[in-house]
């Protein structure tokens, strides 16, 4: 394929995801690193200070008669501030705010945090978020990777703009339809408590509200600005590189998930932590291709044909380290049960 047309396929790679190797090459030289691991209690802050924005603009719209004026506020402020807190979740999935050692903690602060996006979203993402790095770019394993349906649908301008607005849509159906588990009782009780919750802003500020959080959701992961991020993350820029940080403003609002690459290096670092790394290891990074604008990663990803949907690395789950170390174990005990074959025939 050259340069201005249309992909076929997805880009397709024979070793194993780079994060873990270059993981492995910064501790062995900077093994200081390992001080930015733990978590960030801070971080909750600027979550229950979203969260009680919210709450307090659902309550402010509540009497607007101007459609044209909530449908514009909802966009530019709920849809920022939802898709902020949508973020955030994956923060909290990685139990970064108060320590994998606070679980219960963790997860509540979750459904909290969830409160204004209107759909139950938290335990569901973290379910499935874990398979994205364990299997990152592996074929049927990785829940974050589009389908050949989507890639075949959306690669045109026009289907690549539908294909930015149905994100939120492509985000949370595509690992329950492609990849369903059951459903949990934690997922249960987020859902509960989200109801409960949209019940009484319905009950007590009315329609309006309601249609600010919930719409809110909707367009700010959709077509929206910060959306870039979805798009920034994995989708190849240029050929060969996986992972693409981002290095701009809209990371003070989006819990620095910016930091893309430092993130999958060492997803035990928190959030306000992650600019350390490059500083820390700037020879790893400082060469790695980044991008600056999320603006402008939508509209190359919408106007250049060689971007869309197929360009995603794909890999089989052959090349994974963790086949690797599957069949070493599996050897070990083969070894192990031959050994005790002759034992017990020589006893």
């Amino acid at each position: 394929m050259t340069a201005g047309e249309y992909r076929d396929d997805f880009h397709w790679e024979y070793t194993d995801e780079p994060h873990a190797t270059r993981r492995r090459q910064i501790l062995a030289k900077y093994p200081q690193m390992k001080k930015l691991f733990g978590y960030d209690w801070r971080t909750s802050i600027q979550f229950t200070i979203t969260v009680f924005v919210q709450i307090f603009m659902a309550y402010l719209v509540r009497n607007w008669t101007s459609w044209t004026e909530l449908i514009i506020v909802t966009y530019v402020v709920s849809g920022t501030l939802n898709h902020s807190l949508s973020v955030g979740l994956h923060e909290i999935s990685h139990n970064l705010i108060f320590g994998a050692h606070r679980p219960v903690l963790n997860r509540w602060f979750g459904y909290f945090a969830n409160l204004p996006m209107g759909v139950p979203a938290f335990m569901t993402f973290k379910k499935y978020h874990r398979d994205h790095h364990k299997y990152l770019g592996v074929e049927d394993y990785d829940p974050d990777l589009p389908t050949y349906l989507e890639a075949k649908l959306f690669q045109s301008v026009p289907g690549k703009i539908v294909y930015v607005f149905l994100l939120p849509f492509l985000y949370s159906l595509r690992p329950i339809f492609m990849f369903p588990k059951a459903v949990t009782p934690k997922e249960v009780q987020n859902a509960i408590v989200q109801v409960t919750f949209d019940f009484l802003i319905y009950y007590f500020f009315g329609f309006n509200a309601i249609f600010y959080l919930l719409v809110g959701t909707l367009l700010g992961l959709g077509f929206h600005p910060i959306s870039g991020h979805f798009i920034a993350e994995h989708y190849v820029f240029i050929k060969g590189y996986e992972t693409y940080s981002y290095y701009g403003p809209l990371n003070l609002i989006t819990y620095n998930v910016g930091y893309h690459n430092e993130h999958h290096d060492f997803p035990n670092i928190p959030c306000y932590r992650l600019s350390e790394v490059r500083k820390v290891a700037p020879e790893f990074y400082d060469n790695l291709p980044c991008h600056f604008s999320w603006i402008k990663v939508l509209y190359d990803f919408i106007m250049l044909p060689e971007l869309g949907p197929y360009s995603r690395i794909l890999r089989k789950y052959e090349y994974t380290s963790e086949y690797a170390l599957k069949k070493k174990l599996e050897k070990q005990q083969q070894g192990e049960n031959e050994e005790n074959q002759v034992k017990a025939k020589c006893g």
